[in-house]
């Protein structure tokens, strides 16, 4: 869902060219047939998570929250070649259609498919991330995070979606379960000195978040 103002959202889309043409089948595959469709980044979100995993060019990537893979491809789109990226879904339907399209992608010995609970995948995983995407259920930011932190390279960079969570966030008391969620995670953020952040007005707010060196 956009927070941002429709017509501004067209015009940014129209105006940036940075998400990969090839995706647009599955993209709007999704949209057309997908119950939960407005659970994928945007087209313009797209190219935006492309930009910046190219600009860091990450060994390994981890994402929380494939759904059905746009994120996960466009993320893909900076790894080095000897580089991972290691995607994380719940349900384990979204993460089969998710693993039908990885299957077709210049990137498909690239990216691992993982199912079930991310809190506890997580721990498990043997590696330093330079790159790391939020996207899951919104109650479980924090826990992520913090999960997430010791698992970053120093420099590393966590982006976490929907932190304007459709403006409720702005509201006094955000009366919503995960609108509540989130506006705790923003605090818990704003708290946190071992990393520094910058909240962006990108669809429905995005969040940058890099680990200090030597913290």
């Amino acid at each position: 869902m956009d927070f941002i103002h429709p017509t501004a959202n067209e015009y940014v889309t129209h105006f940036s060219n940075a998400t990969p043409a090839y995706l647009k089948e599955m993209y709007a595959a999704t949209l057309s047939n997908h119950p939960h469709a407005h659970l994928q980044s945007s087209w313009n979100q797209g190219g935006f998570l492309s930009f910046i995993s190219k600009l860091i060019q990450p060994k390994y990537i981890l994402e929380i929250g494939t759904f059905t893979g746009f994120s996960s491809l466009c993320l893909a789109e900076g790894l080095k070649e000897d580089g991972q990226l290691h995607t994380i879904e719940l349900r384990a339907a979204d993460a089969e259609t998710a693993i039908g399209y990885f299957k077709t992608s210049p990137k498909s010995d690239q990216i691992i498919q993982h199912v079930g609970d991310a809190k506890s995948i997580i721990p498990t995983l043997p590696y330093l991330f330079d790159l790391a995407f939020i996207d899951a259920d919104k109650t479980g930011y924090i826990e992520y995070y913090e999960l997430l932190l010791p698992l970053m390279q120093s420099n590393g960079i966590i982006i976490a979606d929907n932190v304007l969570f459709h403006g409720e966030v702005l509201e006094p008391n955000p009366a919503g379960k995960s609108a509540k969620a989130i506006q705790a995670f923003n605090e818990h953020l704003l708290k946190d000195i071992s990393t520094e952040k910058v909240m962006l007005t990108i669809r429905d707010g995005l969040t940058l978040i890099r680990k200090k060196i030597n913290i």
